[in-house]
């Protein structure tokens, strides 16, 4: 009788699992052949952006003993969020909400997602790959904090736990039915759940891994500011892709995007420039690929919510923020955040959130900002920017204090540091001087 019992419960575990396999993706329209296109164009557009862009954007900042460590970090970040998302990072970014905190284990391992599943009017596997470039993007922007001093072990245990438990939550929250996109928080492409999740996220790291050795001792002179230019200008080539794309459609949205994405970049970088200009008494290459990218930032989650007035003033105010994030507000405070994540990324991603809430224009996209008389979507952003802080933030610092009990010290031990990462981890050189 047991042993009848026994064959019972197998067999009904396997038809649980069966049916549990042959799910599938819930369809919600019909696809559209141009919509697909041009989603298939953004997502290689956003994929582009961090092995490419950023690694460049980055590795030329750094000096050349660390230009190859540095490009490996965003290049592994990539291939480590394409794995984890596959696994379990797209069903709680996306899957069926729990409680409006994270997403069910229904699309595990992409279960039930077939080539015919729809979402909207694209295919559900392609709505999945654009989703898992901007998780790969926010965990590279991390690295920039942290550079010429962290573990390769630790980075890459790191990204597998940070987009798993930060990064992931926050997707659904925004993006995915969870309690901030119930209280109608306005985030067209990532201005929440991709930078200013990143830059604090990266300023909470810095601090836990603590200075550079020598740091504000010694010059630490960028490896080549032609690379950091040339990722600057990949970057903003790829970012049509990551706010223009957030619309899901080839449609006049997506095109509004495309165009205030160009405005906010282009009078960003001018914005950096003159300031510098003024400050300095001359402008840099390296300043104007700065502000471009913080007139990209500021403007993402804006993009699809404003019109070419409040594109132009989201972005020449960015390139005054970024600027004085990177040149003064680390150096007040003491803190040593390498490539500036937070000083672009964090600073750039909270004034495009607020200003989004100021800004959104309902000719655009329907939605109102507070300059439009809702003052109530203008609360709704600054909720959601503080919950995100919070969140992050704390959820980093455990996450790398878990690491460390686990792997002992994250950074790399002295010698190592004086010798270069590239030949220290790595046993390669970028340059031969």
């Amino acid at each position: 009788m047991k042993k009848l019992m026994g064959v019972k419960l197998v067999f009904m575990v396997f038809l649980l699992f069966f049916s549990f396999g042959s799910l599938s993706f819930a369809s919600v329209g019909k696809v559209n052949s141009g919509d697909t296109a041009w989603m298939l164009t953004s997502t290689a557009f956003v994929m582009f952006m961090t092995p490419a862009g950023l690694a460049l954007f980055y590795g030329g900042m750094v000096r050349s003993k660390n230009i190859l460590n540095t490009i490996a970090m965003s290049f592994l970040s990539y291939c480590i969020v394409s794995v984890v998302w596959v696994l379990w990072g797209y069903t709680l970014s996306f899957g069926p909400d729990i409680g409006g905190i994270i997403g069910d284990f229904k699309y595990f391992l992409m279960n039930g997602i077939t080539p015919s599943s729809v979402e909207g009017t694209i295919p559900a596997f392609l709505f999945a790959a654009f989703q898992m470039t901007f998780a790969a993007i926010t965990v590279a922007l991390i690295s920039g904090s942290v550079v010429e001093r962290l573990k390769f072990s630790f980075w890459l245990v790191f990204s597998v736990l940070w987009v798993s438990f930060v990064y992931s939550p926050i997707a659904h929250w925004v993006w995915g039915g969870g309690f901030l996109s119930k209280l109608g928080v306005l985030d067209f492409a990532g201005g929440t759940v991709v930078h200013i999740n990143a830059g604090v996220g990266g300023l909470v790291l810095a601090l836990f891994v603590g200075k550079r050795k020598g740091f504000r001792r010694t010059a630490m002179p960028p490896s080549s500011i032609t690379l950091t230019a040339l990722g600057a200008a990949m970057l903003w080539f790829g970012w049509f892709g990551f706010n223009a794309g957030s619309a899901l459609a080839a449609d006049g949205s997506a095109a509004s995007a495309f165009f205030v994405t160009n405005i906010a970049a282009a009078i960003g970088a001018i914005s950096w420039m003159g300031v510098e200009w003024i400050v300095h008494k001359h402008p840099t290459v390296l300043g104007a690929a700065s502000g471009a990218v913080a007139g990209l930032v500021a403007i993402t989650p804006a993009a699809g919510f404003v019109n070419s007035l409040g594109a132009l003033i989201i972005g020449a105010v960015s390139g005054v923020l970024g600027f004085l994030g990177a040149s003064y507000l680390k150096f007040v405070f003491d803190y040593d955040d390498s490539l500036d994540a937070f000083g672009v990324h964090g600073l750039n991603g909270i004034w495009g959130a607020l200003a989004t809430g100021l800004f959104a224009d309902p000719s655009i996209n329907g939605a109102k900002g507070l300059f439009y008389g809702n003052f109530h979507q203008f609360l709704v952003q600054v909720e959601s920017i503080i919950v995100v802080i919070v969140y992050t933030a704390i959820m980093t610092y455990l996450i790398a204090k878990a690491i460390s009990v686990v792997m002992g010290n994250i950074r790399v031990d002295e010698e190592d540091e004086v010798k270069g990462l590239d030949v220290a981890i790595h046993t390669e050189k970028g340059f031969e001087l």
